[in-house]
């Protein structure tokens, strides 16, 4: 189950947290993968302990000549993409009249923009093939009122959007697009939300915080052909706390 022998895939973020995990278990899984990441230090590092399965481009999701070049070197070692992670993302807590126009535009660029971007950019490859598997990370601000970080929701209402319009678009050619929304995960961007384990585990109906290997999972099973006829929708794994 969840195989996904001799795939290329391509994940972006992941130099730590979900996008390391779903490096490793893509890996495991019986993939190559690729994975990108302003942090070069720290990918270089994932990509070398993930051994010859594995290799680290520098990537700035939010430019469109990063995601050319991406893809040309990537097309031109293993001569296609199969499966498009859209992994990187940023998480910001603040009010929206303390949100700056700067920050809003950072938000988007890097959580809106870089899944656009990513998207546009494998697809033609895909629909030349007749087949590939496209997974955007959005959040279960996505799915919900976040009043406490109404930028990031906005962009991941905006990623859950995008992933169903591109589903839409693109089944016709056999290429499918899901959105994944993780809750409360064990990662450095909790800290974000200033506030102890025992409290954030009090929010969730399941009592404990996710894992990223358990989000890696939900992302294996998408970008196999297990999920061969799951396509446009969302993926939730929070707990419970949006139940």
């Amino acid at each position: 189950m969840n195989r996904i022998d001799g795939k290329i895939a391509l994940i972006t973020g992941g130099a730590r947290g979900m996008g390391a995990a779903e490096a490793r278990l893509f890996v495991t899984a019986g993939a190559t993968v690729v994975i990108t990441d302003m942090d070069v230090s720290e990918g270089q590092a994932v990509a070398e302990k993930l051994g010859p399965a594995c290799r680290f481009l520098a990537q700035d999701v939010a430019l469109e000549a990063d995601w050319i070049r991406v893809v040309e070197q990537i097309e031109e070692q293993y001569g296609r993409i199969d499966v498009l992670v859209n992994n990187a993302g940023l998480f910001r807590v603040m009010g929206l009249e303390d949100t700056s126009l700067e920050a809003w535009e950072q938000l988007v660029a890097i959580n809106q923009t870089g899944v656009f971007l990513g998207i546009r950019s494998v697809v033609p490859g895909m629909k030349r093939r007749g087949s590939g598997s496209i997974i955007n990370l959005s959040s279960i601000a996505g799915l919900a009122a976040t009043p406490r970080a109404p930028a990031y929701a906005a962009t991941k209402w905006a990623v859950r959007g995008l992933s169903k319009s591109a589903a839409a678009e693109f089944a016709p050619f056999g290429v499918r697009v899901n959105s994944v929304h993780p809750g409360l995960i064990d990662t450095r961007m909790l800290d974000e939300l200033g506030s102890t384990t025992e409290r954030l585990q009090a929010q969730v109906p399941l009592g404990r915080l996710g894992t990223v290997d358990e989000v890696a999972r939900l992302v294996l099973f998408l970008a196999s052909e297990d999920s061969s006829y799951c396509t446009g929708h969302e993926f939730v794994a929070d707990g419970a706390i949006k139940a």
